[in-house]
């Protein structure tokens, strides 16, 4: 009664107002928004992604990059799909790729490597998140739903920056969080297996 359906649809007014942008496709987002995101967080910066490859193709000295954070205070964390699981093997049937999902988490870890003593970065294995991606940075996020057979960077994308209890941000950081804490630590299952990440 109090909003002209033209200002409505221009404003923002429901729970609908933590979304920023949509993208059709992951690789429809610019790079400057993930080098800002990155850049500007100061306490928590989560990805959880079920191989985070593209981040090391995309962001060079990323690694450099997250030290450098983590030596400021924040807390980074990387939840990556175990690349021994049976669900990592049956996604693999499913892309059909040559690159396949276990060689790409792989090469996260091994990028990760160079983070392994720094304090404030955690890796941990999780297998429940292969149909979505959330990648956090303090009050904003970018939340992928993988679609079907398609690869993470042919699915869309949304990007979130919170505004209100238990809206849109606080539930795919729930999703995130309870993924984490039922995750298996990095590299602590190395260690334990005698192996090497990244080979």
């Amino acid at each position: 009664m109090l909003w002209p359906e033209a200002i409505r649809n221009t404003v923002k007014t429901g729970p609908d107002k933590e979304v920023l942008t949509v993208y059709p496709y992951r690789s429809a987002c610019p790079k400057s928004i993930w080098r800002n995101l990155i850049n500007s967080a100061r306490n928590e910066i989560v990805f959880a992604g079920y191989t985070n490859y593209f981040l090391w193709l995309e962001h060079p000295n990323l690694a450099k990059v997250l030290k450098r954070k983590a030596q400021q205070g924040c807390k980074i964390r990387f939840l990556v799909g175990d690349p021994e699981s049976e669900v990592t093997r049956r996604r693999e049937e499913v892309e059909n790729v040559p690159l396949t999902v276990s060689t790409r988490i792989r090469i996260t870890l091994s990028e990760a490597e160079q983070l392994r003593d720094v304090p404030g970065v955690e890796a941990r294995f999780g297998d429940e998140h292969i149909a979505m991606s959330v990648f956090r940075f303090d009050s904003e996020m970018l939340v992928t739903p993988h679609l079907a057979r398609l690869v993470g960077h042919d699915s869309p994308m949304l990007h979130l920056r919170r505004y209100q209890d238990d809206g849109l941000f606080d539930r795919f950081a729930y999703h995130a969080s309870e993924l984490w804490s039922n995750g298996r630590d990095v590299w602590q299952q190395a260690q334990s297996t005698g192996q090497i990440l990244g080979d």
